[in-house]
């Protein structure tokens, strides 16, 4: 069976820094791309970031420069470094792992709380 399981969340003052992880399991032959959704109170949940095997990103604009994917597949773990952060960056931040036939799957979320 298939997990994502987060950590790292927390709360920071804006301008802070917080490094979250997710570590995956439950498949043989791994994630094609990994990524990072958030979701704020009454708003639909987006991917802010992605990293495929090989390495490329992609940025969701309101994060680009702030926000640095990584992953290590040694581990089965996913990164996401996020920095200059501010309030509307509040929210639940969910992993995110899609798989070559495109199954995708998300994690059970750890909150990010930037106050002002």
């Amino acid at each position: 069976q298939v997990q994502l399981v987060e950590s790292g969340g927390g709360l920071v003052q804006a301008g802070g820094s917080l490094r979250l992880s997710c570590t995956t399991s439950g498949t043989r032959v791994g994630f094609n791309t990994l990524g990072w959704g958030r979701q704020a109170p009454g708003k639909q949940r987006d991917l802010v970031a992605t990293i495929s095997r090989t390495g490329t990103t992609n940025y969701e604009d309101s994060v680009k420069g702030r926000f640095t994917i990584s992953r290590d597949d040694a581990e089965n773990t996913v990164y996401l470094q996020v920095n200059a952060l501010k309030p509307e960056d509040t929210a639940v931040y969910y992993c995110y792992a899609r798989r070559i036939d495109s199954v995708y799957y998300w994690g059970q979320g750890t909150q990010v709380t930037v106050s002002s």
